[in-house]
């Protein structure tokens, strides 16, 4: 089984990162990928992917570590994340985590800005990307179709309505599915989640955050994987292993890896 979506570079895991990943292993996680944040945290999930072979990394400009700034400055951060790209294409699969985030207090053009700016890069590159989402479905549909990006990718910790599931999967996503359906209250997303076809999803545990039902106020851990597929197995009547074995292919496919 593969966790889409980490964080295991946070200071969270750096007292016991190793052990961490070594429970994520014997549970039977054969890969994990781990999210970029921010320009100057990239060094440390590149130094991790040469310590461990199981994890895939991605390069990305989270809304959560963006910090509105004048041109010159944003543009010097444009400027490394392109160096950071090419420099190291051949060691990240992805781009992201990107999005847009409506609860921040960051101008919503200037999310736009830094978004539009990683996309481009995406499609220079080739390579699928991560999205995040609060508050923000319609919009970055909007700036997914106005910027023609086709490349693919996940929409991380899914909880919109159904009708946009299928927009995103019509666009070349999967749905990323997490700690989120574990919660009988959450009528919506489980609801969605249990329409949407297997071959359109993987799995994710967004460690330390998204903490599983029965779990709250605890860090998450991507060896908790196995609560969500779980719930996904019930609410989509199909045996575990066939959740694992499909979710699996998705995520190889979509990256264009291969099993070993």
């Amino acid at each position: 089984m593969i966790d889409s979506h980490c964080h295991i570079d946070l200071e969270a895991f750096d007292l016991d990162r190793d052990e961490v990943l070594q429970s994520a292993f014997k549970a039977g996680i054969t890969r994990l990928l781990v999210l970029g944040l921010s320009n100057s945290r990239f060094n440390k999930l590149l130094k991790l992917k040469a310590q461990y072979q199981q994890l895939d990394i991605a390069l990305g400009l989270h809304p959560y570590f963006l910090v509105e700034q004048g041109h010159s400055r944003t543009q010097a951060m444009f400027d490394q994340f392109l160096r950071l790209a090419e420099q190291y294409q051949t060691q990240y699969i992805a781009f992201g985590e990107m999005g847009l985030d409506g609860s921040l207090p960051l101008n919503m053009d200037y999310q736009r800005q830094v978004l539009e700016f990683q996309l481009s890069v995406a499609t220079q590159f080739r390579k699928p990307i991560v999205l995040h989402h609060r508050q923000s479905h319609n919009q970055l549909i909007s700036v997914l179709k106005s910027n023609n990006f086709d490349g693919g990718g996940i929409i991380h910790a899914f909880s919109g309505s159904y009708h946009e599931a299928l927009t995103y999967i019509d666009m070349g996503f999967l749905i990323g599915v997490g700690g989120t359906i574990t919660y009988p209250r959450a009528i919506k997303t489980r609801n969605t989640i249990q329409k949407l076809p297997l071959d359109k999803l993987v799995l994710e545990t967004d460690s330390p955050d998204m903490p599983i039902n029965g779990y709250q106020g605890q860090r998450n851990e991507p060896s908790q994987l196995k609560h969500v597929i779980n719930s996904l197995s019930e609410l989509k009547s199909e045996l575990k292993d066939e959740v694992i074995k499909q979710t699996t292919k998705n995520y190889l496919s979509l990256f264009g890896l291969s099993e070993n």
